[in-house]
């Protein structure tokens, strides 16, 4: 008897990683078509649904996706039988995150118990051992898959987050983005965030920075901002497929290796952005600059180099050294990469 069941149980379990692996090749598709094409018995449709919806691997999507919050109030109200696939080592950081929910709601008893897992989650899920490999790289083509991912990793934080973004959030957006700032400040995250400088003159954009700076987030503006950018941990990357076309899809990149170098422009970008709520005027205002002058400081904003400055000019080399010694006392910098990011932020470049 015994060995019947083990049996059963092999074979049920086989079909369950076979309807996921073909489902994960698909990334978004509707459950009942891929039912019936792997010609599984169909008094089984609903008890394996279920078990990949316990399990996490998957969730129910239409022309939105559910989120957790909302497959655990019970509103989800889905359309056609389609699911998009979550990945497992997603699914089993979810898990752990809410068994960790739950133990906290138990006073001494849970604090021994949630002391033990978070030292198991720490030893066995350090950054770097979510993937087999070192370095992993998805395209992402599909709205709901890349919304997903991007709740999926965002859930799953536990020290670091940070963003870019060239526009500001739609209002149903940001009222989620704030909801979800909430809960990871709880958590211990940190979350920073980059903005072109341009948003902050709409009102409505200029209200959700303040909400967002209110609850705890970290916010810069930058005059430029090269690509929408999200980077979780060091271990995974959301970055677009081509920066100027946002109908292309999305990259999702894991593991540190890679994530590092997204990490290392971003910081760039984060130094050389102001944060949000500063005022910087200048006290001449760029007014009283000669057309030489103004040359030079675009020229040095660009990375040229003095003597292609002074040949571009005609004039001498001391010459350009006084002058952008000049620039740099008049725009209180230290540096000359300094004085022509000042001078850019500024507006004397433009």
């Amino acid at each position: 008897m015994s060995t019947d069941d083990g049996r059963d149980g092999t074979r049920s379990a086989d079909r369950v990683l076979a309807l996921y692996q073909e489902l994960r090749l698909r990334g978004v598709s509707d459950f009942d078509q891929v039912f019936q094409e792997m010609e599984l018995p169909p008094e089984e449709y609903e008890r394996r649904r279920g078990e990949l919806i316990s399990l996490g691997l998957i969730v129910p999507t239409g022309t939105t996706h559910a989120t957790r919050a909302d497959l655990q109030a019970g509103t989800w109200e889905s359309g056609p039988d389609t699911v998009a696939v979550v990945d497992p080592e997603i699914a089993l950081l979810r898990m752990l995150q809410r068994e960790r929910e739950r133990l906290r709601e138990h006073l001494d008893e849970s604090d021994r118990a949630y002391s033990t897992l978070e030292t198991l989650v720490g030893r066995f899920l350090r950054p770097g051992s979510l993937s087999g490999s070192e370095v992993e790289v998805e395209v992402l083509d599909d709205y709901r898959r890349i919304q997903q991912v991007l709740e999926d990793i965002t859930d799953v934080i536990q020290h670091d987050l940070a963003s870019m973004h060239v526009t500001a959030l739609v209002r149903e957006v940001a009222d989620r983005v704030l909801s979800r700032d909430l809960r990871q400040l709880d958590n211990g995250v940190r979350i920073r965030a980059i903005y072109h400088q341009r948003i902050s003159a709409v009102p409505e954009a200029a209200e959700m920075l303040r909400r967002r700076v209110e609850a705890g987030v970290e916010i810069r503006l930058s005059p430029a901002v090269p690509m929408n950018m999200i980077i979780a941990d060091q271990q995974f990357a959301v970055l677009p497929v081509h920066p100027q076309d946002r109908a292309a899809g999305a990259i999702l990149a894991r593991g540190p290796a890679l994530v590092r170098s997204y990490l290392a422009l971003y910081e760039h970008c984060w130094h050389t952005a102001t944060p949000y709520g500063d005022d910087v005027s200048p006290e001449r205002g760029g007014d009283g600059l000669s057309e030489q002058q103004r040359a030079a400081l675009k020229m040095l904003a660009s990375g040229m180099k003095d003597e292609k400055i002074a040949r571009s000019l005609g004039v001498s080399l001391r010459t350009v050294s006084r002058m952008l010694s000049e620039l740099m006392q008049e725009l209180g910098a230290s540096s000359r990469f300094e004085a022509g990011v000042r001078a850019y932020r500024l507006g004397w470049l433009d």
